[in-house]
Formats: structure tokens, sequence, C-alpha cells
């Protein structure tokens, strides 16, 4: 028989030292790690954050109620106390990893856009029709120099 080559799904796991996002409940839209795993359905997480309006307290979450995300804070040991949790989230820079991602970037995009006014909204669509019609005729006189 050949050799079997098992490798891990791509997907990310459920895992202690997981950077988590909440979707839903009083802390939507801050970071924790996932401290333990109690059960299937529940993890006890901790989000030690350097600005005080981010900081999420240790407690019980339902999984439905987060999302994970692709940072993990690598060597976390399990149940770690406050303290430990918060040094080894600075060492990991969560947070600048976090506000380096696409899927952070995406989110502060998409709420700027939905704080805008009207006004804001008119001069938004002007400067993308004056954009897109410089792109147009850079590109017709490219082809127009094409053709020549």
């Amino acid at each position: 028989m050949g050799d079997a080559n098992v490798t891990t799904s791509e997907w990310r796991t459920v895992q202690v030292g997981r950077v988590v996002l909440f979707s839903q409940g009083p802390y939507t839209g801050k970071l924790a790690t996932i401290v333990e795993i109690i059960d299937h359905k529940r993890i006890l997480v901790d989000g030690p954050s350097a600005e005080t309006d981010s900081i999420v307290p240790r407690h019980a979450t339902p999984l439905a109620h987060v999302s994970l995300t692709p940072i993990v804070v690598d060597k976390f040991p399990r149940a770690a106390g406050h303290n430990a949790v918060k040094a080894a989230w600075q060492k990991a820079e969560v947070e600048k990893k976090w506000n380096e991602s696409a899927w952070a970037k995406s989110r502060a995009s998409s709420t700027r856009r939905r704080a805008l006014t009207d006004f804001e909204r008119f001069k938004v669509m002007r400067l993308r029709k004056q954009a897109r019609f410089e792109v147009r005729k850079t590109l017709a006189a490219a082809r127009a120099s094409a053709k020549a």
C-alpha cells in the first residue's frame, strides 16, 4: 500500500490562544483570546487590550457569539491567569496584527461608510465619477495610440 498523506484542514480550529472577534452581545467588535475550552459550545475568553474601551473581562461565552480569527498567541498555557494572558497578548502584538489585517481594514471601512452623511455620500459619488472619467480617458488614449 502507498503512504497516506494526512494534513490538517485550512479551517481555523478552536484552540487555546486563538484570538476571537465578538460578533454579538455586549462586546461586539472587540477582540479576546481563548483561555480555556469549557465544552463543545462554550469557551472561556479574556481580552486584555491597551485601550480601556476595548477590554473584554474574563467570562464564558458561547462559540456562536464569536468569530475565529487567523491570529494565534503561541505557547499559551491552558487556564492562564489575567497577567499571563496580558503579557502573552502584548508579546504577540495581537492588536497590531489585527489592525494590519484585511479583515480589520474592511470592518473599519464599512463602519466609516455607514457613518457618512448625505452630503459626504454625494462627495464620494462625485470623486468616483471623476476618477472613472480619468481612467477612461487614459484608456482611450492608450487604445488610440495602439491603433496608430
